[in-house]
């Protein structure tokens, strides 16, 4: 007998995956592309759009006449700040650019002021200045640059939702993309921004992240997600599954902090220093703050391990400096930061003489403890005055790291530090949002994986 089974696309800038979850949302099947990129009509570099299409139909149609899964449903989470324009007949009209594409100042002359000034906008947007990462401004730059090809627009889809539009063939909108750092919609009013009506630009009206459309596809019926952004992806697991409220550390090349217990208006002062909400799976605002913290721990332990004669991996074998995290402790986290109390994008930038360390361990566990306050830092920015989270998650590459973990619980002595062995979190988040509507009744309490990590608490 077939195992019935929700296939997800995941689509990230680098790795394109197709992940298989069961009725118990438990991973049973995983692989992997990667596909060269191509150039937009400026020779910009972009995703190749035909390739990925194509890949995409041909891999559904091979899992669906495959002998060995009953594919129910399927849903898309990809990367954000992402448009697609589609004509009258649903033809896709340009390339999937690049949110690295540079954006020339004079597509935003004069938009800011007439709404209320680039901070106020901001603010209202919950969306910090980033140029083409703000989705919203995409579209300022193609009706601008290309009025012609933007005359013929008839649908503008975030990528998740054109992508599962190959599908079901419905332009639609859903609020985990239109939510995050788009410049599109109003999180005081909680609708889209009047901006888009007074440039004469339609988006789809939202809806539920968990809503399907049924579908044939290869004489088989099966049931289609909208899609889903995959930093909501990846929250998702947590909201739904956990029982007390909490606080989400995603750690990787960035170290993500979410809270989605945190109401809070966000604040201009917030903006600047790189916080920020977007729109979890219920519609509700997270609060958001994050620091380049994998990215900063590479440059800086490449460069100590050349200077110390280290190989490989030496700095995950390096015990904790228990007299420095001490120090750090009794000084009531107030001492400056040795490796730069500085900007985050400086960082890369800033070198350490390291013949100011005795030894690579004692350099390496500086690092981390810099870095690692520099995260209790991100992480204050995100609650809320009057507090209900009890729990941190920490998830990624850090969640292993002993430094990182013993420095979050002296900073929160009120809660418990709990890491997570969750994987592919934003691809069963995916799965999770429509495996109500595929499997009604399945399932049951989601297994977190939650573990206490070891911590290496100085004596006080």
């Amino acid at each position: 007998m077939k195992k019935e089974v929700i296939l997800i696309f995941d689509i990230g800038k680098t790795n394109k995956k197709v992940l298989l979850f069961d009725r118990s949302l438990k991973l049973v099947h995983e692989e992997e592309e990667r596909f060269k990129e191509v150039e937009d009509e400026d020779g910009f570099p972009c995703d190749d759009a035909v390739h990925l299409e194509h890949w995409i139909k041909s891999t559904i149609a091979r899992y669906l006449s495959g002998e060995e899964y009953l594919v129910k449903g399927i849903n898309f989470t990809t990367y954000g700040a992402t448009l697609v324009y589609l004509d009258e007949g649903g033809r896709r009209l340009t390339p999937v650019y690049n949110y690295l594409k540079p954006l020339p100042a004079s597509v935003l002359a004069g938009f800011y002021d007439s709404q209320g000034g680039e901070e106020e906008f901001s603010r209202r947007t919950a969306s910090p200045s980033l140029g083409m990462l703000n989705s919203g401004l995409q579209l300022l730059w193609l009706k601008r640059t290309r009025p012609l090809l933007f005359s013929k627009v008839k649908h503008i889809l975030h990528l998740p939702q054109y992508l599962a539009f190959l599908l079901h063939g419905e332009a639609v909108s859903e609020l985990t993309s239109i939510g995050c750092h788009t410049g599109i919609w109003d999180f005081d009013s909680m609708k889209y921004h009047p901006w888009l009506e007074e440039e004469g630009i339609n988006l789809p009206h939202p809806r539920p992240v968990s809503d399907i459309f049924h579908v044939e596809m290869e004489g088989k019926q099966v049931m289609a997600g909208i899609g889903i952004h995959d930093s909501s992806a990846s929250l998702a697991p947590y909201i739904l599954g956990a029982k007390e409220p909490f606080i989400l550390v995603s750690t990787g090349t960035w170290c993500i902090n979410m809270n989605p217990f945190n109401q809070e208006t966000l604040k201009a002062g917030e903006l600047k220093e790189d916080s920020l909400c977007f729109l979890g799976v219920h519609g509700k605002p997270v609060k958001s703050s994050r620091f380049f913290l994998g990215r900063i721990h590479d440059l800086h332990v490449t460069y100590l391990q050349e200077y110390f004669g280290k190989r490989g991996s030496a700095y995950k074998c390096v015990e904790p400096g228990f007299r420095m995290i001490s120090d750090l402790w009794s000084s009531g986290q107030k001492a400056d930061l040795f490796f730069h109390n500085i900007r985050q994008e400086e960082w890369a930038d800033s070198k350490v003489d390291p013949g100011q360390f005795a030894s690579f361990e004692e350099a390496y566990t500086r690092l981390m403890v810099d870095l690692s306050r520099r995260v209790v830092h991100a992480i204050g920015l995100i609650i809320a005055k009057r507090d209900l989270t009890k729990h941190l998650y920490i998830t990624g590459g850090f969640a292993r790291n002993a430094v990182f973990n013993t420095i979050l619980a002296m900073a929160y002595p009120d809660k418990t530090l709990l890491v997570s062995e969750v994987d592919n979190a934003s691809s069963l988040g995916a799965a999770l949002v429509i495996s109500g509507h595929v499997w009604k009744g399945a399932g049951g309490q989601l297994d977190l994986g939650l573990t206490t990590p070891a911590l290496h608490l100085p004596p006080r």
